[in-house]
């Protein structure tokens, strides 16, 4: 498949010729180190230098103005002092050159005076058509062309089949250092920076189309369009895995969160239910990044979760199974063909069932025969090796015997290579044959369950949201949003709310109460008042009309020594709702990814069980079902023990019908249904309580 690709984006990955707009003789300087880069990756078209005080460098003219430069070029690096870059963007203009990298620094990054630089050079691209990546980055590279624009001190890193692309600069000198020592090579890797023009968004489609790219990874510190960022990577997800560790996890402003929905739903919940709506991978760190890319890049998919482990070792077996089972794995129940060919290889006190523990003495024709016996079995989907130091062979002489059966296999092998001394010869031996190895058993049960996690992603359906459209037009009102309007919206939206009045004298609460009938419920009245049951302004069942008037006195009192400064309307009546489960859900409005929906265990203590999930809105199927398969609210719907299974069916619709609502009316910043009382199966669900708040 070939992506939508800007063409404007073509110029960076296939230049026809380069400027590079600050070239210097100075080995200790930057414009020595690109314009070393560019002429030693081999990059073969034209490579033009620019320097005002002329000369010659790597064999090569200074130019002395982009003027005298000779065609062809269109693609400009740019390593000059922040204040002459928009001059210079213009004169490239000029030139006809419509993509630009601005490595320097000096803009946004460091002051209003940077950013005021970084707003007038984005103008001036934008003026000529230009494309800008930067500034204050290090490049690109491309490892196929070959092509290198950026600084990094030599040698450039191998070619390989996992693209990289970082909002720092600092981040890919060090992986690319780092691959050395791992084995694996990077295909095209680009260093964004600060993202004036072209975003994490707009490279992925780029990336994709590359043919040598098998696996994309992203060290991302924000988004600059969440909406757009979950369309594209949900095509490009489709062909290709995409790999992200993103950072800065820690939640900012939620002190000022009205609801428990505002308060636990902090940025990286809205971060991590995009990326699984794009079917984007999350990485907790570099290193679990490219555990990952290795074995996608490098290994089949699996049809399953079943894996066969062999070892020649028993600890390092129980430590595999243990690890397994933690990441949604499961050891593979092993025919018994198979454990009866085993059993003609291993001696007689070997461990035949799964961990296969072929004792230390096996040889590396042991390892070889056993892994091609076990992958043989149809209930195996994945294997993974553990090769400790054998006592009696090399581990060089193992892997050299295991490599044939794993790469012509067509379910997935990991292997756990442990040691340090005596291993190196064996992990050259697997990296040189594309064969993912890790220092334990633990990290290859997380590769493993990363395989098993994108061949489900890609075997699912497509997703498609459900929509739940208005019953009947109910415009959102001008002013607050009080509870009466809070419930015609959800009526209209058919989630059910039971009969609220508002009683603003003691005498009118004992006459709704008498026409709605007992038992009702007390709730004090009040938009300054949004947690109730904080101050006891929820009294329920109560049975007589002295007990109604008596109650509603006591709330008044109360709210007014309490809230001072409330503004109390007086106290709603509602009939007792058939006793059933209790969960919570509310949307809040995510400034880059929009509503994002969250689910989970209702009451007063939900912000201390935390028990929640979130999801974007509208909700795809996939969506609803994992906010109730990922929280104890969600799977005790079905019934546990005591508790009488829920109306699953209603909670879903209700969760379908809250996204569609806040996607309707983005001026909602956050709404709250807490508790949504779920009544028996087929019974429905009642709105109980809600609240909301306006956006600023």
């Amino acid at each position: 498949m070939t992506f939508h690709t800007d063409p404007s984006l073509t110029p960076f990955f296939e230049p026809k010729g380069i400027v590079l707009i600050g070239a210097s003789t100075k080995p200790t300087s930057l414009g020595f180190g690109v314009a070393r880069n560019l002429v030693q990756s081999g990059y073969p078209g034209a490579i033009h230098f620019v320097n005002p005080k002329s000369g010659m460098l790597w064999e090569r003219p200074l130019h002395p103005t982009l003027t005298a430069v000779p065609d062809p070029v269109d693609l400009a690096v740019l390593l000059i002092p922040a204040q002459f870059a928009p001059q210079t963007l213009a004169a490239c203009g000029e030139r006809g050159i419509r993509a630009a990298i601005i490595a320097s620094g000096g803009f946004r990054e460091t002051d209003e005076t940077g950013a005021a630089l970084e707003t007038e050079c984005l103008d001036i691209a934008r003026q000529y058509q230009m494309r800008l990546i930067g500034p204050n980055c290090i490049g690109l590279l491309d490892t196929h062309l070959p092509l290198d624009t950026t600084f990094l001190p030599p040698p450039g890193p191998n070619a390989g089949d996992i693209a990289f692309i970082s909002h720092s600069g600092a981040i890919c000198a060090a992986l690319i250092d780092w691959s050395f020592g791992q084995g694996f090579g990077f295909s095209r890797l680009v260093s964004l920076g600060n993202q004036a023009d072209v975003s994490e968004t707009d490279m992925l489609a780029a990336i994709a189309n590359d043919p040598h790219t098998k696996v994309i990874t992203m060290y991302m510190e924000g988004v600059k369009n969440g909406r757009s960022f979950i369309q594209q990577a949900s095509q490009v997800t489709q062909q290709k895995p995409v790999i992200v560790h993103k950072v800065g996890r820690t939640a900012s402003g939620q002190q000022a969160a009205a609801s428990h929905t505002g308060a636990l739903a902090g940025s990286e919940s809205a971060f991590d239910a995009a990326f699984r709506r794009a079917g984007v991978i999350r990485a907790q760190s570099s290193e679990e990044q490219f555990d990952w890319a290795k074995a996608l890049a490098w290994c089949p998919l699996p049809t399953g979760r079943n894996v066969a482990v062999l070892t020649n070792a028993g600890g390092p077996g129980v430590t595999a199974a243990d690890a397994l089972e933690a990441n949604g794995l499961q050891l593979a129940p092993l025919h018994e063909d198979t454990v009866a060919q085993l059993q003609a290889i291993l001696p007689p006190f070997a461990s035949l069932h799964n961990p296969v523990d072929m004792l230390a003495s096996a040889s590396p024709n042991d390892y070889a025969q056993c892994l091609q016996t076990l992958l043989a079995d149809e209930q195996v989907h994945s294997a993974m090796v553990i090769l400790p130091p054998p006592p009696m062979f090399s581990a060089g002489a193992v892997a050299h015997a295991l490599i044939p059966v794993i790469t012509t296999a067509d379910k997935p092998v990991v292997v756990a290579l442990m040691g340090n001394r005596l291993i190196p010869e064996a992990a050259q031996h697997f990296r040189a044959a594309h064969v993912p190895e890790y220092p334990f058993p633990e990290r290859a049960a997380r590769a493993l369950a990363v395989l098993a996690q994108r061949s489900e992603f890609l075997a699912q359906a497509p997703l498609s949201v459900f929509p739940r459209r208005r019953e009947r037009q109910v415009p959102l009102p001008l002013g607050g949003l009080s509870t009466e309007a809070l419930g015609q919206l959800l009526t209209a939206y058919g989630i059910r709310v039971p009969v609220l009045e508002l009683a603003d004298s003691v005498e009118t609460a004992v006459s709704l109460a008498n026409t709605i009938s007992y038992p009702v419920a007390l709730k004090i009245a009040s938009p300054d008042i949004l947690h109730k049951s904080d101050m006891g302004g929820v009294i329920l069942n109560v049975t007589t009309p002295e007990a109604v008037a008596q109650n509603y006195t006591s709330l008044i009192e109360k709210a007014a020594a309490t809230y001072p400064h409330a503004k109390i309307e007086g106290v709603h009546i509602q009939p007792m709702i058939p006793a059933g489960q209790e969960v919570i859900i509310g949307a809040v409005q995510d400034p880059q990814f929009g509503p994002v929906i969250m689910f989970g265990s209702g009451g007063v203590e939900v912000e201390g069980l935390a028990d929640v999930a979130f999801a974007l809105a509208p909700l795809t199927e996939a969506d609803a079902h994992y906010l109730l398969g990922n929280t104890w609210a969600g799977k005790k719907l079905a019934g546990f023990r005591n508790i009488e299974a829920g109306d699953k069916t209603a909670v879903l619709d209700t969760l379908y019908r809250l996204g569609q609502l806040v996607s309707d009316f983005p001026e909602i910043a956050e709404i709250e249904i807490n508790p949504l009382r779920v009544l028996a199966a087929g019974q429905g669900v009642y709105a109980l309580d809600v609240r909301a708040i306006r956006r600023k």
